[in-house]
């Protein structure tokens, strides 16, 4: 039996949890905070002016007796968040949704498609990154095969986005990175002038650095066209 995402607010009856995620963070907005944060981010999207630490804890505390009745109910009230949002930190509460641990379960690769949309509409690193370097390394994990051809095709894939997301998808599998695939992902974007492929290439050698210093050094060492900054970004912490 799932329990609904509603939320009695004593006024408007049965809210939607869409709804109740921007009433609470409607509540605890610092308006004065919000340009700034809107400055910052680049964001055409207004800020309500509410911070990482009291946006988790609002997440934490909406989140805390969720269930779902299937992985489509789940999607739903995601992109219901996500669709629906009026300030940037309603899409942060969406991506919180998205790890919550009642949905664990749901992290296959039927899930690609949710991520997709996020990564393609937000557009952005702080969206981006927080699905690319969470999200799916959970898919991968759970379904391999799978979604390893899918970041394969990400890698080559038009939306520079999509490439950043392949790229990252395994910055936190520490000892269990399967190089094959992060070298194949790299390497359609090794010679691109964008920023963000850039910057997420050295990110995600530098990360497997901690590792195996070695190998992202003679990896380095063997790919000359690699960028500056992506260079610099690999060997950040490996001693010279």
């Amino acid at each position: 039996m799932s329990k609904s995402p509603g939320r009695d607010d004593g006024r408007r009856g049965i809210l939607s949890l869409a709804e109740t995620i921007h009433s609470r963070l409607a509540a605890a907005a610092d308006p004065k905070r919000a340009p700034a944060m809107q400055a910052y981010m680049k964001s055409a999207m207004p800020y309500l002016g509410v911070s990482a630490v009291p946006l988790r804890q609002i997440c934490k505390a909406i989140f805390a007796d969720l269930r779902f009745e299937s992985a489509g109910h789940w999607q739903a009230e995601v992109l219901a968040i996500w669709r629906g949002a009026r300030f940037r930190e309603e899409r942060y509460a969406a991506i919180e949704l998205t790890g919550l641990h009642a949905a664990g379960t749901f992290q296959r690769i039927d899930a690609l498609p949710l991520y997709e949309e996020m990564i393609v509409s937000g557009a952005w690193w702080d969206y981006v990154d927080a699905i690319a370097a969470h999200r799916l390394l959970t898919i991968l994990r759970n379904d391999g095969a799978a979604m390893r051809q899918a970041m394969l095709a990400w890698s080559v894939d038009a939306n520079m986005w999509k490439r950043r997301s392949a790229i990252l998808c395994q910055l936190g599998a520490k000892a269990e990175t399967d190089l094959e695939l992060l070298y194949a992902c790299i390497a359609p974007s090794i010679g691109s002038r964008e920023f963000f492929l850039r910057k997420a290439i050295g990110w995600a050698l530098r990360h497997h650095a901690r590792i195996d210093p070695e190998e992202v050094a003679r990896y380095v060492v063997e790919h000359p066209e690699l960028s500056n900054l992506s260079r610099r970004e690999a060997l950040k912490h490996i001693g010279k």
